[in-house]
């Protein structure tokens, strides 16, 4: 047969899903899952959206606008006005989820071969979007340690050359949980100048802040012409299935090209904008969010609570998100979360994310493992104790290494 596309085949597999084979079988078997390797809430969606969705009157189900429905549009831009973001229609556009909306910032930003700048570890969908557009990810190592904050200004400047068009991240940090602080937003907006790069703001985690203070990066008028914010309501309304995002840029001909990236794709899902243009104009969409941030907020306290009794087990306390990258007591965080799902014994185990998926610098990451706090604190709790359980039956049963003391 024709041989398949060099890009189709360096595409990565998601570390975040690769395992799920394995927990399928387990829970074939009667096993529970504590299912922690995936940004997959329990709450419940808003029933303003659901609303929106059920009682919406339509008979056919027709393509949206290219740019998204004028009401969903101006329910977002209220939105973004009311978080200091004040928009024009024109600079907005609703993509199929945040991955479109990513996806259409590399496209129109870099030409193949180009680079773009991501502090590793990060979401590792990135490294498939850059390979799909063929793009290159250079990264920018970022430690534990450190809570995993952006290394100094000369770092940085060390990997730009003339291919670098541009830097992309996250903030709050997928899967890190790192808050960035002014200072570490203002090199990024200098760099952008100095270098004249492009920045591509994931803001999907905006809401979710425990420490410190999120800004975006749209608020800053010096780079005006060279932010994208992108944007999912996945997360803050738990509606991972509706496929609905954002892209938004002050620059018109960034627009300009984007909307020809959004017109050859048709539109974007019809009840998703219905329900988030709903829930956007109930009255009590704020509170909505607050209560689910606040759940969260404590689940991050269980999680690193339970964490800091597990023997061996080393962390940073999260500042946002809702994901902490945790060192485990292993040499390969990917066989300890592959036996725990195949051969660990008894009626429960867990699922974590391997850590090396998370980088793009071989060799990083391997002792370390993404977990996700999106269960409910009994769940948390006791996926901590089978976690304990796990570590201390794979170093006596596997010869992993020796298990020191305490969280950190």
């Amino acid at each position: 047969m024709p041989e398949l596309s060099a890009r189709s085949q360096a595409a990565p597999a998601s570390p975040i899903r690769r395992l799920y084979p394995l927990a399928r079988e387990a829970m074939r078997r009667g096993k529970t899952v504590y299912q922690l390797n995936i940004g997959q809430p329990d709450i419940s969606t808003p029933e303003a959206f659901l609303r929106g969705v059920h009682q919406s009157d339509v008979r056919v189900l027709a393509y949206a606008p290219s740019q998204g429905l004028d009401e969903t549009l101006e329910a977002l831009r209220g939105y973004y006005s009311e978080h200091g973001i004040p928009l024009a229609q024109e600079e907005l556009i609703i993509t199929t989820g945040g991955s479109e909306a990513i996806t259409f910032a590399l496209s129109v930003t870099c030409d193949a071969g180009d680079r773009v700048l991501v502090p590793e570890p990060f979401y590792p969908n990135y490294q498939g979007f850059a390979r799909l557009t063929n793009v290159e990810v250079t990264p920018l190592t970022t430690y534990r340690d450190d809570g995993f904050h952006l290394p100094p200004r000369s770092v940085i400047e060390e990997r730009i050359d003339a291919r670098t068009k541009g830097i992309l991240f996250s903030h709050p940090g997928n899967p890190t949980g790192v808050v960035y602080s002014e200072e570490e937003l203002q090199m990024l907006v200098d760099l952008a100048l100095r270098h004249d790069l492009f920045i591509i703001s994931d803001e999907v985690y905006r809401e979710f802040v425990y420490e410190g203070r999120h800004r975006s990066l749209m608020s800053y008028p010096e780079i005006a012409d060279r932010v994208i914010l992108v944007d999912s309501i996945s997360k803050r309304l738990s509606a991972c299935g509706a496929r609905v995002g954002a892209l938004a840029s002050r620059n018109r001909q960034v627009m300009a090209a984007v909307q020809k990236c959004a017109t050859i794709r048709l539109s974007a899902p019809t009840f998703g904008q219905l329900g988030l243009a709903a829930f956007l104009r109930d009255a009590g969409h704020s509170a909505a969010i607050h209560a689910i941030i606040q759940e969260f907020r404590h689940r991050r306290d269980v999680l690193c609570e339970a964490l800091s009794a597990v023997p061996g087990v080393t962390f940073r306390k999260p500042e946002g998100a809702f994901y902490i990258m945790v060192g485990l007591p292993v040499e390969d965080a990917e066989a300890f979360v592959s036996w725990m799902l195949s051969d660990y014994p008894g009626e429960e185990t867990v699922m974590l994310a391997p850590g090396a998926g998370f980088y793009s610098t071989p060799s990083r990451g391997l002792d370390e493992a993404r977990m996700a706090y999106v269960l409910r604190e009994q769940d948390l709790r006791r996926a901590c104790a089978v976690l304990a359980e796990g570590l201390e039956l794979y170093a006596s049963s596997v010869g992993a290494r020796g298990v020191a003391s305490g969280g950190s």
